[in-house]
């Protein structure tokens, strides 16, 4: 059995001053630590990238940032107001891009949309007008009184993107916003999530696209184990490399087994054999 970790109080106090502050941020599940006292600032205005290995705990960190996971221990503050104190004020204050299955499909892009600003308080006539604006923004507006459920998976992350900014939040979370996204919307979307760090939001991303994150990103964060092994700037962390090679460094992405002796291609000298042929019209069994 794996040996049972117990949280430890936080040795410093969140900074106020930050856009996000953590600290000593602790989730168990049974005896799977996901997140080991976890510490981080994120900077007001800065353009932040969560990367790591598949189960190193970004996922399950911005849950408990944004209030959908309750910790085991630690501390979080949204712009000075504390996670599970204050969460409503905390709340407010984010844009959580909801995955594609957390949205109702049978709604129109157009009623998903102020349905998301309703619930954040808003009259529905300024909801309408802003979801327009938004729709518009992110080219939909063909598909506006289209419903969700017939989306493509980039016209899908576009209307998800939209309900998190409605309420014109200072900070927006996005979890992974540009997996299986086509190239016309993901610079859709780079363009509007730029312009919007550019007035002054935080922008706080997981992504395991490390080009993606060198390119768009002021700031990065290596997370690993449930813990951050490296913070800063992309070019701090970087250290004067290739951020994914840095990556890969900090988390012992390589290993011997990578290399496969049989799987040479024929590039000994020898002719690759011969892939058998299927005369035309036969179906081979």
């Amino acid at each position: 059995m794996a040996p049972v970790h117990t949280p430890m109080p936080p040795a410093m106090q969140p900074n106020p001053a930050m856009a996000v502050s953590i600290r000593g941020l602790f989730k168990r599940f049974g005896n799977k630590v996901a997140v080991n006292g976890l510490s981080l600032d994120i900077p007001t205005g800065s353009f932040y990238g969560l990367v790591g290995p598949n189960g190193a705990g970004k996922t399950t960190t911005i849950n408990m940032l944004t209030g959908l996971l309750v910790p085991d221990g630690g501390v979080a503050m949204i712009l000075g107001h504390n996670v599970w104190q204050d969460v409503n004020a905390a709340k407010r204050l984010i844009g959580l891009m909801p995955q594609p299955e957390q949205i109702f499909p049978t709604l129109t892009g157009m009623q998903l949309v102020v349905y998301a600003g309703m619930l954040r308080g808003m009259p529905r006539a300024e909801a309408a007008a802003r979801a327009k604006d938004l729709i518009a923004a992110f080219d939909l507006t063909a598909a506006a009184n289209i419903m969700v459920r017939d989306y493509s998976a980039g016209m899908t992350k576009k209307i998800c993107l939209a309900t998190a900014m409605i309420h014109s939040p200072r900070i927006l979370v996005l979890d992974e916003p540009f997996e299986s996204v086509d190239p016309v919307s993901s610079a859709n979307i780079k363009d509007i999530l730029v312009d919007y760090v550019h007035t002054g939001g935080t922008v706080v991303i997981s992504s395991h696209v490390m080009a993606l994150v060198e390119r768009m990103c002021t700031h990065v964060a290596v997370v690993n184990q449930g813990q951050v092994v490296a913070a800063g700037t992309v070019a701090q962390v970087a250290a004067g490399e290739d951020l994914e090679e840095r990556f890969l460094q900090l988390v012992g992405g390589r290993h011997g087994a990578a290399h496969i002796a049989w799987l040479d291609g024929g590039a000994d000298g020898q002719p690759a054999p011969a892939v058998p042929q299927t005369p035309a019209g036969e179906v081979r069994r």
